[in-house]
């Protein structure tokens, strides 16, 4: 598998994710910015910990998340970095699907899940075409 190809494997992953912790930090109650820790909400008990030590916890641990997933997205072996991304995709998905459904109900989340699986699809389709090529 190229370098491009091993890329394209982290695109759905990485954007499921960067989009739950935009919408997990969108979604916050004002007062946990203003510095009221008990008010924080997450649903991830590593992430809720985070948070409740300061403000600046979510967006740690999130770096820290995001860099994994590349690196081990990346660096595995196909099939290992294939599951474990799709693992990425749909923990995530869930967990900004919470948020959607609360705040902006349940169509709004049907189009997120649907976008996330064409995106995937679509991504393994033109990696699977490659790699055909790429033998011929």
């Amino acid at each position: 598998m190229t370098k491009n190809q091993k890329l394209l494997m982290l695109i759905p992953a990485l954007w499921a994710s960067i989009f739950d912790i935009f919408i997990t930090t969108f979604f916050q109650n004002p007062d946990y910015w203003k510095g009221d820790l008990s008010k924080a909400t997450e649903g991830n008990p590593i992430g809720a910990w985070f948070m409740s030590q300061h403000v600046s916890g979510l967006f740690i641990i999130s770096a820290f998340w995001i860099v994994l997933i590349g690196v081990l997205g990346y660096y595995l072996p196909r099939k290992l970095s294939k599951t474990f991304l799709l693992f990425c995709l749909i923990a995530h998905s869930y967990g900004a699907s919470t948020w959607l459904s609360k705040f902006t109900g349940f169509w709004s989340l049907i189009v997120f899940i649907l976008f996330n699986t064409i995106l995937y699809v679509v991504l393994d389709e033109i990696i699977n075409r490659k790699q055909q090529l790429q033998k011929a």
